[in-house]
């Protein structure tokens, strides 16, 4: 047990390590920096800044350091709260923020019942109808009798799942990134500590088996609520909600769920179109189902750090819009794009040399290794696709042009992926190995098609 948890804990670590390192490079990535932009601001107007000037304010804002040092103070700064001085206003960051708090307050309650009330009939109906859900989704008897509690668990819980994401997101777009990855990381240790306890029944916890997982990930995803309402109410954070705070607001719940609308039907068409491929897979039996599981866990792992940089990429895409400097905004997803085609192309070569060990990390069973092995492979064959993909499609999303994306996803993985997952599978006789295959050429069409609506250029005149 003790080995698992390291194991976690050390990935979990590594991580949020990459991550961090990634955004640092990202916001490094566009040339020049504040200093330079001061200079051309002056020379612009006619004035002029001497080379002491320029050395002192190097000096001032760290621009004279080398990188990793650079890298050090900003997340020393991000750990504890402070994100700088808004050069545009002259004024801390956090003051600048706390300005706008109180529609913030008002929008993260709205927010919050808006949640509650979404999530509240979807767990109802998926707890009672687990059963039935595996069984449509091609479980054997002995899987739904194995499995449906804990998809009862997971569906009935789902409630404190969103709300751990959107409070988080309440605490981010406050400036309060800190306390967002505080609750995570007392949300996951949980988690992880509380897995083996739960599954295996050490000590004085029950052995619930497969159950025990959806009962720990509640558990501790349930206390990491708790502690960001904590947080909200007792006033340590930004974002403070008191009882004035509590009362609907029809206006701005309407003004969510619309500007909300779109982005949810683009991600919900991406993610459901798993659950077909799931459904295709499910009648090849268990095992193959199990190493599809465990090969995409692993690749979903990996691409963390590619998602941070897409997102990121989709900042700089709004920001250098709303800056008129469409060129620039253009320039940043390239760079972007192909600073994530040579991370995942590392990490794509890496996971074809070593399947076989990564999978074995996982499960010794014979039955289910050669799954796992050629789900890992042939999915990191198209990875060099994918990092421009992930980028091009995010930067639509950044531009405001969220129905490019969105008709994309619809073409690429629902009118693309899923039949050619079926032709491969089933009349071709590839089995699992065609799902795997149209995987990778969908996602491959989506990066291609992307690029090539992304050169139109027709993004840059999008107004939002």
């Amino acid at each position: 047990m003790l080995a698992y948890l390291a194991r976690r804990l050390a990935l979990a670590v590594l991580t949020i390590w990459a991550i961090t390192v990634l955004s640092f490079v990202i916001i490094k990535l566009p040339p020049g920096d504040y200093i330079t932009s001061y200079i051309a601001q002056m020379s612009a107007s006619g004035g002029f800044v001497s080379e002491a000037e320029v050395q002192a304010l190097r000096r001032e804002y760290g621009l004279d350091q080398p990188g990793y040092v650079q890298y050090l103070r900003w997340m020393t700064m991000v750990l504890h709260g402070r994100f700088g001085v808004a050069l545009e206003w002259k004024r801390p960051v956090s003051e600048v923020i706390g300005d706008r708090l109180w529609l913030t307050m008002v929008v993260s309650v709205a927010a919050i019942v808006v949640t509650w009330a979404l999530a509240i009939p979807i767990g109802i109906t998926g707890a009672l109808l687990a059963p039935k859900l595996l069984a449509l989704m091609g479980g054997s008897p002995a899987l739904v009798a194995t499995g449906w509690r804990y998809t009862a668990i997971m569906l009935g819980g789902n409630v404190v799942i969103l709300l751990l994401f959107l409070v988080n997101a309440i605490f981010r777009g406050a400036g309060d990134a800190a306390i967002a990855m505080r609750v995570l990381w007392f949300a996951n240790i949980l988690n992880i500590v509380l897995g083996p306890c739960f599954i295996f029944g050490l000590g004085p916890f029950p052995k619930l088996g497969v159950t025990g997982a959806a009962v720990a990930t509640t558990i501790g995803r349930g206390c990491g609520v708790l502690y960001q309402l904590w947080t909200l109410s007792r006033g340590r954070g930004r974002v403070v909600i008191t009882r004035r705070h509590l009362r609907l607001e029809p206006v701005v719940m309407l003004r969510l769920l619309r500007l909300s609308g779109n982005a949810i039907f683009q991600i919900l068409i991406g993610t459901a179109s798993w659950i077909g491929l799931v459904r295709i897979l499910s009648s090849f039996g268990s095992s193959a189902l199990a190493g599809y599981t465990i090969g995409i866990r692993i690749i979903v792992f990996a691409l963390l750090p590619s998602w941070g940089m897409a997102n990121a990429a989709a900042t700089m895409v709004g920001q250098s819009l709303g800056a008129r400097k469409p060129e620039r905004a253009e320039r940043s997803v390239w760079i972007a794009g192909f600073y994530n085609m040579i991370f995942l192309g590392a990490v794509g070569l890496a996971f074809v040399l070593a399947a076989p060990v990564l999978i074995r990390l996982f499960t010794s069973d014979p039955a289910v290794v050669p799954y796992g092995v050629a789900c890992l492979r042939f999915v990191s064959y198209g990875f060099l696709f994918y990092a421009y993909g992930m980028v091009l499609t995010q930067a639509f999303n950044g531009a405001g042009d969220t129905w490019t994306p969105t008709w994309l996803n619809l073409f690429c993985f629902w009118l693309w992926e899923i039949p050619l997952a079926y032709v491969l599978a089933r009349v071709v006789g590839l089995g699992p190995r065609g799902v795997f295959i149209a995987i990778t050429i969908a996602f491959s069409t989506l990066a291609l098609a992307s690029a090539a609506l992304f050169r139109r250029g027709r993004w840059k005149l999008k107004k939002v």
